[in-house]
This record gives structure tokens, sequence and C-alpha cells, in this order.
């Protein structure tokens, strides 16, 4: 009978995914937030998560990387969550110029440092393995959502589902970091030249790189690693922005410029 259930409740997530949330991921559609499935756990939500990666896949699109979400006390008080959220993210979301219309539903903007995997990382690995095996990059994420209204307005299950409301992801040219080079560091936000937003890279879980530690060890329990190649967006040290038209650039102490630009 238990097998039966979970047997079930698969086929549902599964037919949720490919015949509404996929085909709305596809034409930048946007859904009703009443037609989610209601009352499953966050277990469930990361399985509902991996089918949409896998019809991503079956469409031609490749895994390249992953974004972490409520990565500090203020947005994780948002969604009610006591940890942060993965999201995954295929090849061709990553971008430097977009378009609001086509390219995005309800989108905002962060500032992010992102990880570039040089060799397999685990959760054997410690925080020196991992800046030993990865690079540092400036970065810009865009949150976006299949679904309307939805920040900060969906439960922590329904931004899970939803890739972490995975949308894209711009960066610049990456070195390598100790721990010191991270610690503190602050970045700026830049939108047609104005400086809209700044903080420091310890709003990221007090440090950008425990951040990949707490989603390797996330990523062993559901039997996932990071592979070289990928890519992983830390966390934002910013409150997200509403995206709009114009040029963005994220600039961080010691780590460089990224360039984002935006069409209607």
């Amino acid at each position: 009978m238990g097998n039966k259930k979970i047997g079930g409740i698969i086929i549902v997530h599964s037919t949720f995914v490919n015949h509404t949330l996929y085909p709305a991921y596809q034409d930048v559609d946007s859904l009703d937030k009443a037609i989610f499935p209601s009352n499953i756990s966050l277990e469930e939500a990361y399985t509902m998560q991996h089918l949409f990666t896998a019809a991503k896949e079956h469409n031609g699109e490749k895994l390249q990387g992953y974004k972490i979400s409520m990565t500090s006390p203020e947005t994780q008080a948002l969604f009610d969550a006591s940890e942060p959220l993965y999201g995954q993210l295929t090849s061709n979301r990553v971008r430097n110029t977009l378009s609001l219309s086509k390219d995005t539903a309800h989108a905002l903007i962060e500032l992010e440092l992102v990880f570039l995997v040089q060799e397999e990382l685990s959760s054997e690995d410690s925080i020196e393995d991992i800046l030993k095996k990865t690079t540092v990059a400036p970065g810009l994420e865009v949150p976006d959502s299949r679904f309307q209204d939805w920040f900060p307005k969906m439960s922590k299950e329904q931004v899970c589902i939803d890739g972490a409301v995975g949308g894209y992801v711009c960066y610049g040219s990456s070195k390598k970091a100790t721990y010191e080079d991270l610690d503190n560091i602050q970045g700026r936000l830049i939108h047609n030249n104005q400086i809209i937003a700044q903080d420091s890279s310890r709003t990221v879980m007090g440090h950008p790189v425990k951040a990949i530690e707490w989603l390797l060890k996330k990523l062993s329990t559901q039997g996932l690693s990071l592979q070289p190649g990928m890519f992983i967006s830390s966390g934002t040290f910013i409150m997200p922005k509403v995206l709009a038209a114009g040029t963005y650039k994220g600039e961080f102490d010691n780590f460089g410029t990224v360039t984002l630009t935006i069409s209607e």
C-alpha cells in the first residue's frame, strides 16, 4: 500500500510538472498560485524540482549549475524557512542580455558571488577544499517565477518546486580566492549608473563559502554532488529589487564588475 501511495504521488507530481509547470516555463507564461499542489513536504518539493529539471533536459537543455536562495535570516523569515533552498539551473539560463517582455515574467534582480567548480565537490570537502576546487566571479542573479504575485507570497515548498524561482544568472571573470578574500567584502548593485543597493558578503550565511558548504551537505542527502564546469550562485548580498529595463552592474571589492543589459 505504501509503495502504491508513493507511486501515485509521483505520477500526480509528474503530471503537474510536465503538463502545467514546464509549459509555463517554456512559454514564459504566468500561472495562478492557486493551482499549486497543496500540503506537500519540502522533500516532495525537491522531487518535483528534479522532475522539472528532467523535463528541461528532455527538451535539450543541460543542468549547468545551482542557485542558493534564502541565505539570510531576513529572506528566510519572508518564507517561514529555517534553512536555505537550492534551485537547479540549465545552461541556457546563463545570459548577459535579457528582454523583459520575452524572457521574464515576474523577475527580480540580486547581487551575488558565483563559484565555478574546477574539480568535483562533495559533502566530505572542507571549506578549504571548496576554495581550492573553485574560482569566484562577480555575479548578478535574476530570480523569476512561473507564478503571478509570488514575492514574497508563496510557501517555501512552492518556491522550491519552481527551481527556487530559477530565472537567470550572469557572471564575469573568475579568480582563485581565500577565505579572507571573501570575508566582509562590499558589493554594489548599480542601475543606469546609480547605486540602488549595497551590502557585505557576510549577509550570505556569514560568509559565502558557507552557503556552498550547506549546498554540498544538502545535495549529499539526495545522492548528488557538484561536477566540474558547474556554477553556484551563492546567495544575495541584498534584498531583491524589481527588474527594470536598462543596464545593471554588480561591483564587488577586489572581484571586479559584471554587466547585465535589460531591454523592454
